[in-house]
């Protein structure tokens, strides 16, 4: 099982919005430098909604390389099209990925018997350990605890990373019984420390990108249930967990790292630079944060 911060990572870009590899590679060196304990390369904050299907590819394997099996690498190759999500996880497992996100099928809406044969086809398609990932907020699909419980039952799927950001969700699932090899991830920074707490096992994290070292360290006291040290690093973290969403994710991260000289300014349209208005305001979680 992966346990601890995992950084949901970006894919740095340069100003014509083209993938820059060179800081991708940089990028994963300082993340294992940093404690990072396990890298999600193109999930949600990796832009993946709008890399098409060799650049994604071309970043997972690109990933996958330089990390070269120092930390674990969780490839995200979730669709909503069940088709299009076993041939990216099967090309993910080709690459060498050692597991895989799936987010809950978008848009088209799939009721609970649909979510359930979904990821039980893919389960069935490719011999890769399978994440779930639950994020209404952006799917438009809420993947309920009672799902949950029978897609663990699937020999494949391995984890979940709920990012409800909600704690009645937490305790729901933390009550369900799931098998002792199924893991469980925040992905809402916000409420991470709480759920891991409680019996979570790690989190899947934005704040990771700008603040590595001090998430590995929130994570790794809250697994070991030293809840003072964990609230002492969540505290100073705080401004983070809620600055980097003053725009949709990833503009403030991005613009953070660039800040930070970490990647270039580039983004991919329809996402756009963070307006001036919050710069002051990212500065101020980072500097809050000792990252700058």
């Amino acid at each position: 099982m992966i346990k601890g911060s995992l950084v949901a990572l970006v894919t740095p870009m340069d100003a014509t919005g083209a993938v820059d590899f060179a800081s991708l590679d940089a990028l994963v060196e300082w993340h294992i430098e940093q404690g990072t304990d396990g890298i999600v390369a193109v999930g949600t904050t990796g832009e993946s909604a709008t890399l098409d299907l060799d650049e994604h590819l071309a970043v997972i394997r690109r990933v996958v390389d330089v990390v070269a099996r120092r930390i674990p690498v969780i490839a995200g190759t979730g669709s909503n099209s069940t088709t299009e999500a076993i041939e990216q996880t099967v090309a993910a497992k080709a690459i060498g990925a050692d597991a895989a996100l799936l987010v809950t099928p978008y848009y088209n809406k799939p009721p609970q018997q649909g979510l359930y044969l979904h990821y039980r086809k893919i389960a069935e398609s490719v011999d890769l350990p399978l994440i779930l990932y639950n994020v209404p907020g952006r799917t438009g699909c809420d993947m309920l605890p009672e799902t949950v419980r029978r897609l663990a039952q699937v020999p494949g799927i391995v984890g979940l990373k709920e990012a409800k950001g909600d704690p009645e969700r937490t305790r729901d699932l933390l009550a369900l019984g799931l098998p002792a090899g199924f893991a469980l991830y925040s992905g809402d920074d916000a409420t991470a420390r709480e759920a891991i707490l409680q019996g979570f096992h790690g989190d899947i994290s934005v704040t990771a990108n700008v603040a590595p070292r001090l998430m590995h360290q929130l994570c790794a006291a809250a697994l070991s249930g030293d809840a003072a040290t964990a609230e002492q690093i969540d505290r100073q973290l705080s401004a983070l967990h809620r600055d980097l969403f003053v725009e949709p994710n990833p503009i403030p991260a991005k613009w953070a790292l660039h800040l930070m000289g970490r990647v270039p300014a580039g983004i991919r349209l329809p996402l756009i630079p963070l307006d001036p208005a919050h710069h002051h305001t990212v500065r101020a979680a980072l500097s809050a944060a000792g990252a700058i």
